[in-house]
């Protein structure tokens, strides 16, 4: 018998799992790739906000829960293939890859049309590599852990707890700035 599909599960899944991998790549990028500094690189600073800007805080965290039901939407017709085949989610870990790294549509750092179209150095197009790809492996990781824990009430309070702390925190930090 087929597994009734649970519609809020899947959407908090993603929700959750997206929002805290965003903010733990994001911390990391601002603390060992050094955003601070970079994105008041003359050649960074005239199309990034410094990541002083209120905006930023927010975006870093409570803002994400609108992009993590973007990403539930997009993924919702191929649920079953990266949910219930095998390696489903590895799958949906390297379309991620793909399609918001390397193959972006626009000339995004980093990515294939970036290195043909921009006059952005290469040096700084790969520094968003290792938050792009901690990210992927987060997000895949805790989506693995939901998949099978998140049926849990213990889980399903915890993941509860760090989403509001992090909005808190984004929260906080907009009105602070």
């Amino acid at each position: 018998m087929e597994k009734k599909f649970n519609i809020t599960g899947y959407f908090w899944q993603i929700v959750c799992a997206h929002t805290i991998s965003y903010f733990i790549a994001g911390i990391f990028a601002l603390v060992v790739v050094n955003y601070r500094e970079l994105f008041a690189a003359e050649i960074i600073s005239s199309f990034m906000l410094s990541v002083d800007e209120p905006i930023v805080a927010l975006g870093g965290t409570f803002l994400q829960i609108f992009r993590g039901i973007i990403i539930a939407l997009i993924i919702l017709p191929l649920r079953k293939v990266f949910f219930e085949e095998k390696h489903g989610l590895t799958k949906l870990g390297l379309i991620i890859f793909g399609f918001s790294l390397l193959s972006t549509i626009g000339p995004a750092m980093g990515s294939f049309e970036g290195y043909i179209y921009t006059k952005i150095p290469v040096m700084y197009q790969i520094l968003g590599y290792p938050e792009a790809i901690i990210y992927i492996l987060l997000f895949i990781g805790l989506l693995n852990f939901l998949k099978k824990h998140g049926h849990k009430k213990i889980v399903i309070i915890l993941s509860i707890i760090i989403i509001v702390l992090l909005c808190l925190m984004g929260i906080m930090g907009y009105i602070m700035a």
